[in-house]
C-alpha cells in the first residue's frame, strides 16, 4: 500500500486585488520527493510556496500536514536584520538555541564554503545565498523549499546544492530559472500556468515537451467547441514550438561554430599561422599575448595568450572570486596587465552590459527609455518602430506609454537588456547578464545573441545558457591558470572530471612472479559503434518523414468540417498527433546527443 503524503493542500484560491494568481489548486507531497515548481514570470509560483510555507493564506483552502512534519522555507530574498554574522544567519534555523548544536552549523559552513565571520551587510550576493541555504537546512526539515536558491551561486556552489539535494532524504520544492539545475535535481513537475497547477511525474527535462502537449491539446479542445482560443494561449503555443524549431537549427550551427573555433585555435599555435596570418588581422577582435596580472600575492592571470576572432562566442566561467571580471578588463584594456600586452582590433564599437551599471529612470515610459522622441529605433542596421521592439522582449504594445515604475523585476531586466542591445555594436561584453533573469527572457536573451553577428564575451553561471550560447570557453579555476577550451562547459566539466578519474595513484610494488610474456594489446581507437554511426546517419530522413506527417495531420484537423463529417477519423488524428510529435522530438534529441558524442570523440 503507497504511502500516503505528508503534506495536502485541495482547492486553494488566492487575489490580490481584482488580480487572481490561482483558482482550486490541489497538490500533494510526498516524502522524498524532488519536484520543480515551474510557470512564466508572475504566475504566482513564489506565492504558492509562500502558501505552502505557511507564510501567508490562501483565500480559501484545505491543508493537511501529517503530524511532526518540519517545513524549511528559503525566500528569494531573504532578511539577515539583527545578525552580525553569516554564521548567526547560519544558526537561526537550528529548532532552538542549543550550543551543543553549533557543529551542524560548522558542518554546513564548511560544505558551501561560507565567510562564517562576514557581516552579512559588507557579504556578497553570493555568500548570503549560501548562508540563507545553510540556514534552511540546518533543521533537517521534512519539507524543503527553495526560492531561486542558484542566484548569484557560482558553479562549484550549484554543483554541491546539486549533491546536497540529491541526498537529503527530505522532501524538495525548487523555483529556479536555472535549467540544468532544474532537470538535475528533480522528478517530479509541478506547473503553474494562467492559475491552473498541473503535476508531471517526469522530472523538468521533459518539461518542454508535456508543455508543448498541453498547449497543443489545449488548442484543439477549444478549436472544436468553437471557443476563441486565448491570445495568451496562442501566444504561449507559438513562442513554444518556435522556439523548439530555431533551437534545434541554432544548436546544429553552433556545433559547426565550435569546430570552427578549435580549428582556429589549432592554427593560431601551428606553423600554418603565418599563412594564415592576413585572414586572421582582418577579423581579429583581441589579441592577448602572455599577460600576467596580480594583486599583491595573489596571481590572477599567468601567461595567457589568446587571439579572438570576428563572430567568437567566448564564455568566461569559474568559481567566485577566480578573476572573471577581471580578466574581461584585461582583455577590453580597462585595465593593463603587469606584463604581456593586449591589443584590439580596428572599428570596434562596443557596447557593456552590466546590471549594475544600467539605471532606469522610474518616471519615464517605456517608450521614452528606449526612443525618447520619434517612434522608431535604429536597432542592428534597420529601424524598428518601438512598440515592434518592445514586443521582441514579450511586452504588450499596452505597455509602451506605461512608466517603468509599474514593471515587475522580470520586466525591468528586459527593459534593461532591450536598452543595451539597442546600442550599435559589433562587440557585446555581458558580465553576468543572466542573474535574476526568468527563463522566458533567458530564452529571449539566447536568441538574441545566436542571431548577433558580431563577437560576445560573456561571463554567467547559467550553465545551460553557456552551453546554448558560446563556441568555447575560458575557464579560471581560480590559482592564476587561464585556458581555453572550444565547446561547451558541460564538455568540458566532463574533460576536467575524467582527467581527475585517471590521474595516476602511487602503488606499492608487487613481489615478482615469473609469467609467460603477453604481447602488449594494440592501442583501441575510441570512435562511435556502428549502430550509432547508423543512426547517425538515418535519424534526418526519419525526422524528416516525422515533420511531414505531423504536417499532414494539422493540415487535416484544421478543416473545421472533419469533426462534424467523421468524429472517429478526427478522434484518431486528434491522439496520433502528439504521438507523433513526442516521436520527433525524441529523435531530434538523440541525434544532437549523437552528434556532440562524436564531435567529443574527434577532439580527444
Amino acid at each position: 500500500m503507497p504511502e500516503a503524503p505528508i503534506y495536502t493542500l485541495k482547492g486553494a484560491t488566492l487575489s490580490f486585488g481584482t488580480n487572481r494568481l490561482f483558482t482550486n489548486v490541489d497538490l500533494f507531497i510526498n516524502r522524498g520527493d524532488k519536484i520543480s515548481l515551474v510557470g512564466r514570470n508572475g504566475s504566482g509560483k513564489s506565492t504558492l510556496l509562500k502558501v505552502i510555507a505557511g507564510v501567508i493564506e490562501a483565500d480559501n483552502a484545505e491543508i493537511f500536514t501529517q503530524p511532526g512534519i518540519r517545513i524549511s522555507y528559503m525566500p528569494q530574498e531573504p532578511d539577515f536584520t539583527g545578525f552580525a554574522t553569516l554564521r548567526d544567519v547560519v544558526k537561526a534555523g537550528l529548532p532552538q538555541t542549543d550550543e551543543n548544536l553549533d557543529y551542524k552549523a560548522d558542518i554546513l559552513i564548511d560544505k558551501f564554503s561560507i565567510q562564517a565571520d562576514a557581516a552579512p551587510g559588507e557579504a556578497s550576493g553570493g555568500e548570503k545565498r549560501k548562508a540563507a541555504l545553510a540556514r534552511a537546512l540546518i533543521s533537517e526539515p521534512d519539507i524543503l523549499l527553495l526560492d531561486e536558491p542558484t542566484n548569484h551561486l557560482d558553479m562549484p556552489s550549484i554543483e554541491k546544492l546539486e549533491e546536497i539535494i540529491a541526498a537529503f532524504r527530505g522532501a524538495v520544492i525548487v523555483i529556479s530559472h536555472d535549467r540544468m539545475f532544474l532537470g538535475n535535481v528533480s522528478e517530479t513537475m509541478f506547473w503553474l500556468d494562467r492559475g491552473t497547477l498541473r503535476r508531471s511525474n517526469r522530472g523538468f527535462k521533459y518539461f518542454d515537451e508535456w508543455q508543448e502537449q498541453v498547449i497543443d491539446q489545449e488548442i484543439i479542445e477549444q478549436k472544436y467547441l468553437n471557443k476563441k482560443i486565448e491570445e495568451e494561449t496562442e501566444w504561449l503555443h507559438k513562442g513554444v514550438t518556435a522556439r523548439r524549431r530555431r533551437n534545434m537549427g541554432r544548436l546544429r550551427r553552433l556545433q559547426q561554430l565550435r569546430l570552427e573555433r578549435k580549428e582556429q585555435i589549432k592554427r593560431i599555435g601551428s606553423i600554418d599561422l603565418e599563412i594564415a596570418e592576413g585572414d586572421f588581422r582582418s577579423k581579429l577582435v583581441i589579441e592577448a599575448k602572455h599577460i600576467f596580472k596580480s594583486f599583491g600575492s595573489r596571481d590572477i592571470v599567468k601567461d595567457f595568450s589568446v587571439r579572438i576572432i570576428k563572430g567568437n562566442k567566448i564564455g568566461i566561467v569559474g568559481p567566485n572570486g577566480a578573476g572573471k571580471t577581471t580578466l574581461i578588463k584585461l582583455l577590453t584594456r580597462r585595465l593593463e596587465p603587469d606584463s604581456g600586452f593586449v591589443r584590439l582590433g580596428k572599428n570596434l564599437e562596443e557596447a557593456y552590459f552590466d546590471q549594475n551599471r544600467i539605471t532606469l529612470d522610474p518616471k519615464k515610459t517605456l517608450w521614452q527609455t528606449l526612443c525618447g522622441k520619434g517612434d522608431h529605433i535604429w536597432v542592428r542596421g534597420q529601424y524598428r518602430h518601438v512598440v515592434a521592439y518592445l514586443k521582441d522582449f514579450l511586452f504588450r504594445p499596452d505597455q509602451a506609454q506605461c512608466p517603468v515604475s509599474a514593471l515587475s523585476g522580470g520586466e525591468k531586466n528586459r527593459l534593461m537588456l532591450a536598452v543595451a542591445l539597442a546600442q550599435p555594436s559589433n562587440f557585446l561584453v555581458l558580465d553576468e547578464p543572466t542573474n535574476d533573469l526568468d527563463m522566458d527572457t533567458l530564452d529571449l536573451l539566447q536568441e538574441v545573441l545566436d542571431d548577433y553577428a558580431g563577437t560576445v564575451l560573456l561571463v554567467s553561471h547559467d550553465r545551460d545558457f553557456i552551453d546554448r550560447v558560446v563556441t568555447s570557453v575560458i575557464y579560471m579555476p581560480g590559482d592564476g591558470t587561464v585556458y581555453e577550451h572550444a565547446g561547451s562547459y558541460s564538455d568540458l566539466l566532463a574533460k576536467l572530471s575524467a582527467r581527475t578519474a585517471v590521474a595516476p595513484v602511487k602503488k606499492q610494488p608487487k613481489p615478482e612472479t615469473s609469467r609467460p610474456s603477453v604481447p602488449a594489446a594494440p592501442a583501441r581507437t575510441v570512435r562511435l559503434s556502428y549502430n550509432q554511426q547508423r543512426l547517425l546517419e538515418v535519424l534526418p530522413a526519419e525526422i524528416e518523414q516525422l515533420e511531414k506527417t505531423i504536417s499532414e495531420i494539422s493540415q487535416s484537423l484544421s478543416d473545421p468540417d472533419l469533426y462534424v463529417a467523421d468524429p472517429e477519423v478526427f478522434n484518431r488524428l486528434s491522439a496520433r498527433l502528439p504521438e507523433l510529435q513526442e516521436q520527433k522530438d525524441s529523435k531530434e534529441t538523440q541525434w544532437l546527443e549523437l552528434q556532440m558524442l562524436k564531435e567529443s570523440l574527434d577532439r580527444s
